[in-house]
């Protein structure tokens, strides 16, 4: 059974596509505004501005990897689980400086919903023993 079909890989494509929009939603007003956006966040300065700006490119950048996954997980399944590696690393990134826990927080909102989706999707399809044919594997038909 193709995942994105089980409830599991519905809400996950669902997940990774609200995990892009609220990429956006922060990366675009930091490529428009960075030190406003700077100073909402009570994160630290940064100058010059540029580099703000470059960490939003780099946002939406990332958000344009993760749509093959929303778009189809069985497709592209190396973007689904990297999709979930990335939440990770961005919360194993940011947690380690307090000042940017903020950030770590925001991917892990993501992170923990998207690895128990695909998760929970992935172990169905494996414990799932048919074939497209609809005959168990393994099973000798004489």
């Amino acid at each position: 059974m193709a995942i994105a079909t089980t409830s599991a890989g519905r809400w996950f494509r669902r997940v990774v596509w609200v995990g892009i929009a609220a990429n956006l939603a922060l990366a675009l007003p930091t490529i428009a505004a960075p030190d406003q956006v700077v100073a909402m966040t009570g994160l630290p300065t940064v100058t010059p501005n540029l580099w703000a700006r470059f960490a939003g490119l780099l946002l939406i950048l990332l958000s344009a990897f993760y749509a093959p996954a929303a778009i189809d997980p069985d497709r592209y399944r190396a973007n689904a689980w990297l999709a979930v590696v990335s939440r990770l690393a961005g919360v194993v990134f940011f947690m380690g400086e307090p000042t940017y826990r903020l950030l770590g927080f925001f991917d892990l909102v993501f992170l923990v919903p998207e690895a128990a989706l695909l998760f929970i999707a992935t172990r169905r399809e494996v414990t799932t023993p048919k074939t497209a044919a609809g005959t168990m594997t393994g099973v000798p038909t004489s």
